[in-house]
């Protein structure tokens, strides 16, 4: 079973490709909701008991988080000791669910896969870009979104240019919704063939 390793810094439209992914039928595990579901369960006291407050009607209050991390960069790491291992282990048993159903390729979609080395457990990576400023008018078009936090989150992200020139196959999201997708096709379609020709053995 291909793994692939789906990434992008914030604003350049990672998760609308994981859909399209998930759309043409790879089965897609998304950090992002997962740790969505974590802060609305078994995550929230474990993350109030590290940062008190922030659980409100038994879910982790995001805004109250963002706020206390602000002040308190050094928080992130405390934060990653919690979530990082829930992740993986919804992660581990995503692919066991898939093994066993026979996919053939699925996709892992890991916001920080190169700054945590989760690049090292993927067969091929796939980046999602777009030019600066279309990443800064996205992001900044968020609720809640300011100057000072997008630069905070894009300090512990490792550059664009660097994770471009990792990639094994670079999305454009710049361009139109089709656009993007004709590219996600191809890719599935190149993937597709590699594995027929056998390119892929530990996979």
């Amino acid at each position: 079973m291909l793994k692939i390793g789906l990434t992008g810094s914030i604003g350049m439209g990672k998760s609308t490709a994981g859909k399209l992914f998930a759309e043409a039928g790879i089965p897609l595990n998304d950090s992002d909701a997962v740790v969505h579901d974590l802060y609305a369960g078994e995550a929230a006291p474990l993350v109030d008991a590290a940062f008190p407050g922030t659980m409100k009607d038994g879910a982790v209050d995001r805004h109250e988080l963002g706020r206390q991390l602000a002040l308190d960069p050094g928080g992130f790491k405390r934060l990653e000791a919690i979530v990082h291992p829930l992740v993986r282990k919804r992660e581990t048993e995503f692919l066991k669910r898939q093994h066993r159903a026979g996919a053939g390729m699925v996709v892992l979609d890991i916001p920080l896969l190169f700054e945590t080395n989760a690049w090292e457990r993927v067969d091929v990576v796939v980046v999602v870009s777009a030019g600066p400023q279309i990443q800064r008018d996205r992001v900044l078009a968020r609720e809640g979104m300011t100057e000072e936090k997008f630069e905070m989150i894009l300090s512990r992200q490792t550059p664009d240019a660097e994770k471009r020139r990792r990639a094994d196959y670079l999305i454009d999201s710049s361009r139109s919704i089709a656009e993007t997708k004709e590219r996600v096709l191809e890719i599935i379609a190149d993937l597709k063939t590699r594995i027929a020709k056998g390119d892929f053995r530990n996979a």
